[in-house]
């Protein structure tokens, strides 16, 4: 009998293991873009931890091992900002990723002042551009990013997030 990934708040014990999954994770994605500089690659122990406090991180868990994790906040004019989503590479695939989206979506919403929610991702990452429009986000705009990576900036509506999360 398999186990069942349950996902939850990010603990501060859970620092080192989301930070090496986070390494693992976008390997693709800076191989795509024949750059191994993106954010996600060069953050460190001592940001996440920031993050940790100051943010709503989560987790996906097989036992005791993260196998995914997002991060999302709202700033001030009610925005809900996530980010760094990501998946283990051997359960990619397997609508976790839909999970984590839905599961940082609803934590969001728990702040009265979120009105809609904002994303990016590169603008040759398919498979993300895939999952984000199929939970309703829509393409905004675009920037390059420091690293030099174009950037797809995707919006929804937070009312939205209610009606992915029934017909998923």
């Amino acid at each position: 009998m398999g186990m069942s990934v349950t996902i939850s708040a990010a603990a501060a014990e859970d620092t080192e293991q989301i930070l090496k999954l986070q390494y693992l994770a976008f390997q693709r994605e800076a191989e795509l873009y024949g750059n191994y500089r993106i954010q996600p690659l060069t953050q460190t122990l001592d940001s996440l931890r920031a993050e940790l406090e100051s943010d709503t991180v989560l987790v996906a868990r097989l036992g005791d091992e993260v196998v995914g994790t997002v991060r999302g906040s709202v700033d001030e004019d009610g925005t809900g900002k996530i980010a760094k989503l990501c998946v283990h590479p051997r359960l990619q695939g397997h609508g976790l990723g839909a999970r984590l989206l839905r599961a940082v979506e609803e934590a969001l919403v728990g702040h009265a002042e979120t009105t809609r929610f904002r994303l990016h991702t590169g603008h040759k990452s398919e498979s993300n551009l895939r999952l984000y429009r199929k939970a309703g986000y829509v393409q905004v705009g675009g920037r390059t990013a420091s690293d030099g990576v174009r950037l797809v900036i995707l919006e929804k509506e937070a009312t939205d997030a209610a009606d992915f999360a029934v017909s998923a």
